[in-house]
């Protein structure tokens, strides 16, 4: 047996071994800190068995897989905590999240916050106790008859799901849970535990199933890792941007329109400065921009793909008694104005943009301010291109991506999405698309990491996944090949032996969703946008009245010059009127006195605290201009 490591090197066995035994014989050291390795792309425990040659990378605690392993043996403590302090308790499932587990239980109680207190106090209990994490093996007669005594039902529906014969069960103490692994060799490597809030979930996610409690919590090797993610979190609380949605009066939801946004005129302004910088930037790399319609006949929806692999996301109505779908994607329409007109070879690629406006059903437990909505604007593109300009196109798409992202100051990383369990087309197909932009990113030096079968239904994809001012990370743009929709429809291009060829279609969304985007840049600047983008760009202060003749004028000539600028003419005392500019973020406050009107001057206090004082009306418009025009990043 092969094992082939990161680093290219080898070591050869003789026979079957445990993910420990190879860690121990590369370091020992390694093995201390080891969780478990990721093995020819499937994540591993400890004690799991290798039994065949393979590629072995191991994971520890700052890996994501390392996280994974962690959390979800974590989230099986926490079931046992609640087995031992509520009765009659029946466990749904209970995996590791991005951040941190859950678990759903159906109990007749209804947790309280000091619920999780006592589960927390219950869990450290049971880590004192210091239990190793047992592996059992039931055949699937075995495990329905063994939850069936413990009056378990859900599990009883999870097994009567599997395929395989052979079930996994975990113990911990006196917890059994039906399980796939993999988990820590033993649980007292979870120094620190904080118990997070408690929700309502579905069983299985349909909302004509029971409603589940279900606890968040998060867990870590350190006390340390613990008080730093705290901290973070008490940061991003402050910027959620839900809250400073209505601070600043961007946008508001209302139960009018659950998962329908309305943005409010400062928010119009944020969303349409945004939205004209990258439409002038489209044009530039060559776009023509479309817009396509709403809603679409349903039979438009069965030839592109959506109706077999999407059906369930989507709303539909009924127009002159012909049945319609409102639109979840854009893609079909794109195809349709392709399609309006005969094309050459001499005219690939063709690049449509459109900011279009699309609805997916969301249940409404999953709705979150912008992040998750029920309608929401795609900045997308669609290119029309012969295959040996994919490769180009691609990194034209990355190219634009990265002008993008770091205009904002973020940092990101990329995912290849490979092919999903339920997809169109065929495999060889498939493995082409793959390959393609495989090639494109490795040919561009891009670091990227797979993302086994979370491709769309239509093709593979290359995913942005951005990280803020406080290190979350955010999935946002993607870049997709489409091998499937040109034959859907039937989209051709005369070739140069005037021959008739199928083009490759690339799908593009770099901000993803405009309001999904917003809510990023909301809580990555918290609220403090740069100049260009901030609804108000100065606050006029008068001191009193009788200086408002003057601010007037300074107010006419920065509007002159397109600045947004408001004049505070209240009967407040200036130290209001400033807290007030502050906490509303903006930019820059001029306060205008006896000193200002008398030397034709103004007196400049930033954003930051920062004061300038005696500066030119023709000098600070200036400055403006040149950082809205620089797009330059200021506190």
């Amino acid at each position: 047996m092969i094992i082939k490591l990161p680093d290219g090197s080898e070591r050869e066995y003789e026979s079957k071994k445990t993910v420990k035994e190879i860690t121990m014989d590369i370091s020992e050291g390694l093995a201390r800190v080891a969780l478990g390795a990721v093995v020819n792309g499937e994540t591993l425990g400890m004690k799991d068995e290798v039994t065949e040659d393979a590629e072995f990378k191991v994971v520890k605690f700052e890996d994501k897989e390392g996280k994974q392993i962690f959390w979800h043996t974590t989230s099986h403590v926490m079931a046992y905590a609640i087995q031992n302090l509520f009765d009659n308790v029946k466990f749904a499932i209970g995996p590791s999240i991005d951040n941190g587990f859950y678990y759903d239980v159906d109990l007749e109680h209804r947790f309280i916050p000091e619920d999780l207190e006592k589960i927390e106090a219950e869990m450290k209990k049971i880590i004192k106790e210091g239990y190793e994490v047992e592996k059992i093996s039931m055949t699937k007669k075995e495990a329905t008859e063994f939850f069936k005594e413990k009056n378990q039902d859900y599990k009883l529906e999870l097994i009567e799901g599997l395929e395989d014969e052979e079930v996994g069960i975990y113990k911990i103490g006196d917890f059994y849970d039906l399980c796939k692994g993999p988990h820590l060799e033993n649980i007292k490597s979870i120094k620190a535990i904080k118990l997070l809030s408690i929700a309502g979930a579905y069983w299985r996610g349909d909302e004509n199933n029971k409603m589940l409690q279900r606890i968040y919590g998060i867990s870590f090797e350190k006390k340390k890792q613990l008080d730093e993610y705290i901290e973070r979190m008490e940061e991003a609380e402050k910027r959620d941007h839900r809250k400073l949605g209505r601070e600043l009066d961007l946008f508001s939801m209302h139960e009018e329109g659950p998962g329908f946004p309305f943005f409010h005129p400062n928010g119009m302004i944020l969303r349409n400065e945004l939205l004209n910088w990258w439409r002038d930037i489209l044009i530039e790399n060559g776009y023509g921009e479309i817009q396509t319609p709403i809603i679409l006949s349903e039979a438009l929806w069965h030839k592109s793909g959506h109706w077999d692999h999407y059906k369930e996301n989507m709303y539909f109505t009924k127009i002159d008694g012909e049945d319609y779908a409102i639109k979840p994607m854009n893609c079909p329409g794109s195809t349709i104005v392709y399609a309006t007109s005969p094309h050459s070879y001499k005219e690939l690629p063709i690049r449509y943009s459109e900011y279009g406006q699309v609805h997916r059903h969301e249940l409404s437990g999953a709705l979150h301010g912008l992040f998750r909505v029920r309608t929401f604007t795609q900045d997308d593109a669609h290119v029309f291109c012969l295959p040996e300009q994919i490769e180009d196109e691609v990194f034209k798409m990355i190219d634009l991506a990265d002008f993008l992202y770091s205009t904002f100051g973020f940092k990101y990383k990329i995912e290849l999405s490979t092919r999903p369990d339920d997809f169109m087309g065929d495999i060889e197909t498939w493995n082409m698309a793959e390959k393609s932009l495989q090639d494109a990113l490795e040919k561009r030096n891009m670091e990227y990491t797979i993302n086994e079968g979370d491709g769309a239904f239509y093709g593979p994809k290359i995913d942005f996944h951005l990280e803020d001012a406080i290190g979350r990370t955010w999935q946002c743009g993607t870049i997709q090949l489409d091998f499937q929709m040109p034959v859907n429809f039937d989209l051709t291009y005369v070739t140069e032996k005037g021959e008739k060829a199928r083009p490759a279609m690339l799908h593009r969304a770099l901000f993803g969703s405009i309001e999904r985007f917003l809510g990023i840049l909301i809580e990555h600047f918290a609220g403090k946008f740069p100049l260009w983008l901030s609804p108000t760009q100065v606050e006029v202060i008068p001191v009193s009245e009788k200086f408002n003749d003057y601010a007037k004028k300074v107010v006419g000539e920065l509007k002159k010059s397109k600045i947004r600028v408001n004049l505070d003419e209240r009967a407040e005392k200036v130290g209001y009127k400033i807290r007030e500019a502050q906490l509303k973020k903006i930019n820059y406050m001029l306060v205008i006195g006896e000193q200002e009107v008398n030397s034709g001057k103004l007196s400049v206090r930033k954003r930051n605290g920062e004061e300038l004082k005696d500066v030119s009306i023709d000098d600070f418009i200036s400055n403006l201009k040149e950082e809205i025009e620089t797009k330059e990043i200021t506190e």
